[in-house]
Protein backbone atom coordinates (compact mmCIF):
# COMPACT_ATOMS: atom_id res chain seq x y z
CA UNK A 1 0.00 0.00 0.00
CA UNK A 2 1.53 3.41 -0.94
CA UNK A 3 -0.07 6.66 0.95
CA UNK A 4 1.04 10.59 -0.59
CA UNK A 5 0.58 12.91 2.11
CA UNK A 6 0.65 16.51 1.40
CA UNK A 7 3.07 18.97 3.46
CA UNK A 8 2.64 22.39 2.79
CA UNK A 9 4.99 25.16 4.21
CA UNK A 10 3.10 28.49 6.15
CA UNK A 11 4.25 30.72 8.79
CA UNK A 12 3.45 29.55 11.94
CA UNK A 13 0.78 29.60 13.78
CA UNK A 14 2.18 31.11 16.51
CA UNK A 15 3.56 34.48 14.70
CA UNK A 16 1.64 37.38 14.59
CA UNK A 17 1.02 37.52 10.66
CA UNK A 18 2.35 41.67 9.78
CA UNK A 19 1.60 42.41 5.92
CA UNK A 20 4.01 44.01 3.93
CA UNK A 21 4.18 47.95 4.06
CA UNK A 22 3.93 48.04 -0.10
CA UNK A 23 1.15 45.73 0.95
CA UNK A 24 2.37 42.84 -2.37
CA UNK A 25 2.17 39.81 0.88
CA UNK A 26 2.79 38.76 3.91
CA UNK A 27 5.89 39.74 5.91
CA UNK A 28 7.94 35.77 5.79
CA UNK A 29 11.67 37.66 6.19
CA UNK A 30 13.22 36.09 9.58
CA UNK A 31 9.77 34.48 10.62
CA UNK A 32 9.60 31.08 11.79
CA UNK A 33 8.13 28.52 8.65
CA UNK A 34 6.55 25.08 9.55
CA UNK A 35 4.05 22.37 8.22
CA UNK A 36 0.88 23.27 7.83
CA UNK A 37 -1.07 22.11 11.45
CA UNK A 38 -3.66 19.70 9.38
CA UNK A 39 -0.87 18.43 7.50
CA UNK A 40 1.12 17.34 10.58
CA UNK A 41 -2.35 15.37 10.95
CA UNK A 42 -2.57 14.16 7.96
CA UNK A 43 0.93 12.49 8.24
CA UNK A 44 0.16 11.21 12.21
CA UNK A 45 -2.99 9.61 10.52
CA UNK A 46 -0.25 8.07 7.79
CA UNK A 47 2.30 6.91 10.17
CA UNK A 48 -1.02 5.09 12.08
CA UNK A 49 -2.63 3.49 9.63
CA UNK A 50 0.95 1.90 8.57
CA UNK A 51 1.92 1.22 12.25
CA UNK A 52 -1.27 -0.89 12.56
CA UNK A 53 0.48 -3.58 10.79
CA UNK A 54 -0.28 -2.61 7.22
CA UNK A 55 2.42 -3.08 5.55
CA UNK A 56 2.43 0.75 3.85
CA UNK A 57 4.98 3.41 2.14
CA UNK A 58 4.44 7.21 3.58
CA UNK A 59 5.41 9.05 1.12
CA UNK A 60 5.24 13.21 2.32
CA UNK A 61 4.77 15.59 -0.81
CA UNK A 62 5.15 19.24 -0.65
CA UNK A 63 4.80 22.16 -3.41
CA UNK A 64 7.25 25.31 -3.50
CA UNK A 65 11.06 26.65 -3.54
CA UNK A 66 13.96 24.64 -2.60
CA UNK A 67 14.08 25.37 1.20
CA UNK A 68 10.85 23.48 1.65
CA UNK A 69 13.41 20.79 1.78
CA UNK A 70 13.27 21.73 6.27
CA UNK A 71 10.06 21.06 6.23
CA UNK A 72 10.23 17.94 4.16
CA UNK A 73 12.87 16.57 6.63
CA UNK A 74 10.55 17.24 9.28
CA UNK A 75 7.77 14.85 7.89
CA UNK A 76 10.64 12.43 7.03
CA UNK A 77 11.75 12.30 10.75
CA UNK A 78 8.14 12.18 11.80
CA UNK A 79 8.24 9.05 10.66
CA UNK A 80 7.74 9.76 6.14
CA UNK A 81 9.41 6.74 4.77
CA UNK A 82 10.57 9.17 1.90
CA UNK A 83 9.89 12.37 0.54
CA UNK A 84 9.12 14.59 -3.10
CA UNK A 85 9.51 18.09 -3.33
CA UNK A 86 7.82 19.41 -6.47
CA UNK A 87 9.97 22.74 -7.16
CA UNK A 88 8.39 25.61 -8.56
CA UNK A 89 8.97 29.92 -7.49
CA UNK A 90 4.94 30.11 -8.35
CA UNK A 91 2.78 30.89 -5.97
CA UNK A 92 0.48 27.41 -5.75
CA UNK A 93 -3.18 28.04 -5.55
CA UNK A 94 -5.63 24.71 -4.80
CA UNK A 95 -6.36 23.57 -8.68
CA UNK A 96 -2.40 23.77 -9.51
CA UNK A 97 -1.74 21.67 -6.18
CA UNK A 98 -4.57 19.46 -7.37
CA UNK A 99 -3.13 18.85 -10.63
CA UNK A 100 0.13 17.93 -9.62
CA UNK A 101 -0.87 15.53 -6.65
CA UNK A 102 -3.05 13.88 -9.17
CA UNK A 103 0.11 13.29 -11.49
CA UNK A 104 1.93 11.98 -8.58
CA UNK A 105 -0.82 10.00 -7.68
CA UNK A 106 -0.72 8.22 -10.84
CA UNK A 107 2.78 7.94 -11.41
CA UNK A 108 3.46 6.67 -7.70
CA UNK A 109 0.09 4.43 -8.05
CA UNK A 110 -1.16 5.90 -4.94
CA UNK A 111 -3.58 3.94 -2.90
CA UNK A 112 -4.45 6.88 -0.47
CA UNK A 113 -4.03 10.45 -0.73
CA UNK A 114 -4.39 12.10 2.61
CA UNK A 115 -4.47 15.98 2.88
CA UNK A 116 -5.30 18.49 5.12
CA UNK A 117 -8.79 19.87 5.00
CA UNK A 118 -7.29 23.33 4.54
CA UNK A 119 -4.31 25.43 5.23
CA UNK A 120 -3.71 28.01 7.24
CA UNK A 121 -2.31 30.73 5.36
CA UNK A 122 -4.97 31.15 2.93
CA UNK A 123 -8.03 29.02 4.46
CA UNK A 124 -9.24 27.49 0.83
CA UNK A 125 -10.44 23.99 1.49
CA UNK A 126 -10.29 23.41 -2.08
CA UNK A 127 -7.65 21.05 -2.72
CA UNK A 128 -8.79 17.44 -1.96
CA UNK A 129 -11.96 17.88 -3.53
CA UNK A 130 -10.48 19.39 -6.84
CA UNK A 131 -8.30 15.84 -6.91
CA UNK A 132 -11.10 13.55 -6.40
CA UNK A 133 -12.75 15.19 -8.84
CA UNK A 134 -9.32 15.06 -11.23
CA UNK A 135 -8.67 11.47 -9.90
CA UNK A 136 -12.11 10.47 -10.41
CA UNK A 137 -11.61 8.39 -7.21
CA UNK A 138 -13.96 8.56 -4.13
CA UNK A 139 -13.60 11.17 -1.46
CA UNK A 140 -14.12 11.94 2.37
CA UNK A 141 -13.25 15.34 3.71
CA UNK A 142 -13.35 16.36 7.30
CA UNK A 143 -12.33 13.07 8.65
CA UNK A 144 -12.12 12.70 12.53
CA UNK A 145 -12.14 9.16 12.13
CA UNK A 146 -10.47 6.54 9.63
CA UNK A 147 -10.61 2.71 9.90
CA UNK A 148 -8.98 0.46 7.20
CA UNK A 149 -10.63 -2.58 6.19
CA UNK A 150 -8.62 -4.37 3.41
CA UNK A 151 -9.57 -1.91 0.11
CA UNK A 152 -12.20 0.26 1.94
CA UNK A 153 -11.79 2.84 4.27
CA UNK A 154 -14.37 3.33 6.78
CA UNK A 155 -14.13 7.49 7.53
CA UNK A 156 -16.13 9.57 10.41
CA UNK A 157 -16.75 12.60 8.92
CA UNK A 158 -17.62 16.32 10.75
CA UNK A 159 -21.19 17.52 9.20
CA UNK A 160 -23.19 20.91 10.39
CA UNK A 161 -25.52 18.37 11.77
CA UNK A 162 -22.96 16.16 13.92
CA UNK A 163 -21.38 13.39 12.54
CA UNK A 164 -21.27 11.10 8.88
CA UNK A 165 -19.96 7.98 8.73
CA UNK A 166 -19.62 6.57 5.09
CA UNK A 167 -17.40 3.43 3.78
CA UNK A 168 -14.78 4.59 0.29
CA UNK A 169 -13.53 1.91 -1.95
CA UNK A 170 -9.72 2.67 -2.03
CA UNK A 171 -8.17 4.65 -4.08
CA UNK A 172 -9.41 7.20 -2.60
CA UNK A 173 -8.78 11.39 -1.02
CA UNK A 174 -9.05 11.98 2.58
CA UNK A 175 -9.07 15.39 4.43
CA UNK A 176 -8.12 15.69 7.49
CA UNK A 177 -9.72 18.11 10.54
CA UNK A 178 -8.36 18.93 14.14
CA UNK A 179 -9.80 16.17 16.14
CA UNK A 180 -8.53 13.15 14.20
CA UNK A 181 -5.56 12.47 16.11
CA UNK A 182 -2.38 14.49 18.07
CA UNK A 183 0.46 14.82 15.91
CA UNK A 184 3.79 13.05 17.62
CA UNK A 185 6.32 14.87 19.00
CA UNK A 186 9.75 14.68 16.47
CA UNK A 187 12.60 13.45 18.84
CA UNK A 188 16.16 14.63 18.13
CA UNK A 189 17.63 10.96 16.86
CA UNK A 190 14.77 10.82 14.35
CA UNK A 191 15.90 14.22 13.05
CA UNK A 192 19.16 12.69 12.50
CA UNK A 193 17.92 9.76 10.89
CA UNK A 194 15.72 12.02 8.38
CA UNK A 195 19.24 13.17 7.28
CA UNK A 196 19.86 9.76 5.39
CA UNK A 197 16.31 9.34 3.99
CA UNK A 198 15.78 10.08 0.31
CA UNK A 199 14.31 13.01 -1.28
CA UNK A 200 13.64 13.60 -4.95
CA UNK A 201 12.93 17.07 -6.00
CA UNK A 202 11.36 17.49 -9.15
CA UNK A 203 10.79 20.53 -11.24
CA UNK A 204 7.58 21.30 -12.01
CA UNK A 205 7.88 21.16 -15.87
CA UNK A 206 9.10 17.53 -15.01
CA UNK A 207 5.13 16.60 -14.34
CA UNK A 208 4.19 18.28 -17.47
CA UNK A 209 2.20 20.66 -16.02
CA UNK A 210 2.48 25.08 -16.44
CA UNK A 211 2.03 27.12 -13.67
CA UNK A 212 -1.63 28.54 -14.69
CA UNK A 213 -2.99 31.05 -11.68
CA UNK A 214 -7.02 31.08 -11.77
CA UNK A 215 -6.80 34.07 -9.43
CA UNK A 216 -4.75 37.08 -9.27
CA UNK A 217 -3.98 38.67 -5.94
CA UNK A 218 -4.19 42.43 -6.17
CA UNK A 219 -3.01 43.68 -3.07
CA UNK A 220 -2.90 42.96 1.12
CA UNK A 221 -4.67 44.84 3.88
CA UNK A 222 -4.57 43.88 7.61
CA UNK A 223 -7.98 43.33 9.35
CA UNK A 224 -9.31 46.98 10.37
CA UNK A 225 -8.13 47.37 14.36
CA UNK A 226 -11.56 46.95 16.15
CA UNK A 227 -12.69 49.71 18.17
CA UNK A 228 -13.35 49.98 22.13
CA UNK A 229 -16.47 48.99 23.81
CA UNK A 230 -18.67 50.53 26.13
CA UNK A 231 -21.16 49.53 28.95
CA UNK A 232 -25.12 50.13 29.09
CA UNK A 233 -26.69 50.47 32.33
CA UNK A 234 -29.69 48.74 31.04
CA UNK A 235 -31.46 46.71 28.30
CA UNK A 236 -33.44 49.78 27.07
CA UNK A 237 -30.07 51.71 26.39
CA UNK A 238 -28.93 48.61 24.32
CA UNK A 239 -31.63 48.50 22.43
CA UNK A 240 -31.77 52.13 21.45
CA UNK A 241 -28.19 51.58 20.63
CA UNK A 242 -29.00 48.79 18.37
CA UNK A 243 -31.37 51.07 17.00
CA UNK A 244 -29.29 53.87 16.33
CA UNK A 245 -26.74 51.87 14.32
CA UNK A 246 -29.03 49.92 12.26
CA UNK A 247 -28.31 46.68 13.74
CA UNK A 248 -32.51 46.79 14.99
CA UNK A 249 -35.41 48.22 13.12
Amino acid sequence: MKILVGIKRVVDYSVRIQVKKDGSGVETGGVKLSINPFDEIALEEALRIREKRMPAEVVAVSIGPGDVQQQLRTALAMGADRAILVETAEAVQPLMAARIFHELAKRENADLVILGKQAIDDDCNQTGQMLAALWDRPQATFASAVELKDKTLRVTREVDAGLEVMDVDLPAVVTTDLRLNTPRFVKMPDIMKAKSKPLATLKLAELGIAPAPALEYVSYAAPVPRSGGHKLESVQALVKELRDRGVLS
